[in-house]
């Protein structure tokens, strides 16, 4: 295990693939770890280096307490220090307000962008703050099957293969969501990413109940040149529900920033 020490303690990340050369850093969904990548990562171009790691309050990193929108894009600014090159970062969901964040923020450290499932600004302070109420009254297992409809086509939900998503998602620390909901709650990037002027690919699901794919075109088009993507039949995470799919669209692009 791999571990980047910052002011807040321990951020766990994993390198797979090519042990050098071009870097593409993954960056995951509210309620996940770094193993939201696993399916899609022996898809792609093999002479690539892949680098997951846990945000704050997530998987094997520690807490972190109170947390927004730039302080996780600093976070991940200080991993790809770490790496000590400029990469291809690919956020999903909360990963792609990171995403967007941190090309904003250091733009030397980001030579393409990957804005999955996501948008310049998610919800409203008002529906994070209901969810965090919820939580604290029911905990993440009170609202599961809520974010279970969100997440996945009826299809993939009505299956087995369902169950990891929902049980890695209520394993969450309670603390740790609920930081990241505060941070979803300040964030918008809508003037920063409407500043961008970078390589941009942006993929939605077709039936993404979080962010439905309008809203995610919306956030294409603040991007001059951004390509536009629709998965069909996927949800909120395309690279789990079919990342052949995920990997026929991402490979492309990766290789034209190798």
């Amino acid at each position: 295990m791999q571990v980047l020490t910052r002011p807040w303690g321990a951020m766990h990340y994993r390198i797979d693939g090519a042990a050098s050369g071009p870097t593409v850093v993954f960056a995951n969904s509210l309620g996940t770890d770094l193993r939201l990548w696993d399916g899609l990562l022996p898809l792609l171009p093999q002479n690539w280096r892949f680098v997951r790691y846990d945000k704050r309050g997530h998987g094997l990193s520690d807490l972190g307490g109170a947390v927004s929108g730039a302080d996780l894009a600093d976070d991940a600014a200080a991993l790809i220090e770490r790496l000590g090159s400029p990469v291809v970062f690919v956020g999903l969901s909360i990963g792609g307000l990171i995403a967007q964040a941190l090309a904003a923020r250091r733009p030397d450290l980001v030579k393409a962008l990957v804005i999955s499932n996501s948008a310049a600004k998610l919800g409203t302070a008002e529906s994070w703050q209901a969810r965090i109420d919820a939580i604290r009254a029911h905990g993440l297992a009170g609202i599961a099957d809520a974010v279970m409809e969100r997440w996945f086509a009826p299809t993939f939900r009505a299956s087995s293969a369902v169950t990891p998503w929902r049980n890695m998602m209520i394993r969450t620390p309670e603390a740790g969501y609920i930081a990241a909901c505060g941070a979803l709650a300040g964030a918008d990037q809508t003037k920063a990413t409407r500043a961008l002027r970078l390589p941009t690919l942006v993929i939605a699901g077709q039936e993404d109940g979080s962010t439905p794919p309008d809203l995610v075109r919306a956030t294409a088009a603040l991007v001059p040149g951004a390509a536009f993507h629709v998965i069909p039949g996927t949800g909120h995470l395309p690279c789990v529900e079919n990342p052949a799919a995920y990997a026929a669209i991402l490979s492309p692009f990766l290789q034209a920033n190798a």
